[in-house]
């Protein structure tokens, strides 16, 4: 049984690797629609507040209103130097590489089921008109590519 439910929250970011806008550092109202396994149990599978309860807090605390930024990045580290340099703190929340919105949905998706739950698919929309699909296979493949990429980077 799949339930459907849908969370937002605004963050900035920019993808460093292009060479167009999206270079710039902008800010989206990125949309999420989760769609969780669930079984039945009796009467009901889950209640829909079991996941409110632990997403929402979590969104708001670890995204919302922050930048997304990979650490590779250069502007990361002139980030870092101007808080060393001024003690101010900016909400940051780290990518281990660039954040287009294909990464967004990895992170997402294994954020989220560490968090307990199981995904069938997320959908991630970065304006009005585009939208990721992204599927427990596509998660599947995309954490089997990334172990390898860290097994052959040199350390």
């Amino acid at each position: 049984m799949i339930i459907q439910k849908d969370y937002k929250f605004y963050a900035a970011h920019r993808n460093e690797e292009l060479q167009d806008k999206c270079r710039n550092l902008h800010g989206h109202r990125y949309g999420v629609r989760c769609f969780f396994e669930t079984e039945r149990t009796g009467s009901y599978s889950t209640l829909f507040a079991d996941f409110d309860d632990k997403i929402e807090p979590w969104l708001k605390s670890q995204y919302d209103h922050g930048m997304l930024i990979n650490v590779d990045d250069p502007l990361y580290e002139t980030l870092q130097q101007h808080f060393e340099r001024t003690g101010e703190s900016l909400k940051l929340k780290l990518f281990q590489r660039p954040t287009s919105v294909e990464n967004l949905a990895y992170q997402l998706f294994t954020e989220i089921t560490d968090l307990g739950f199981t995904l069938d698919r997320i959908e991630i929309r970065e304006t009005d008109t585009s939208v990721l699909s992204y599927s427990r296979a596509d998660w599947i493949d995309d954490s089997r590519r990334f172990a390898h990429e860290e097994q052959a980077s040199p350390a």
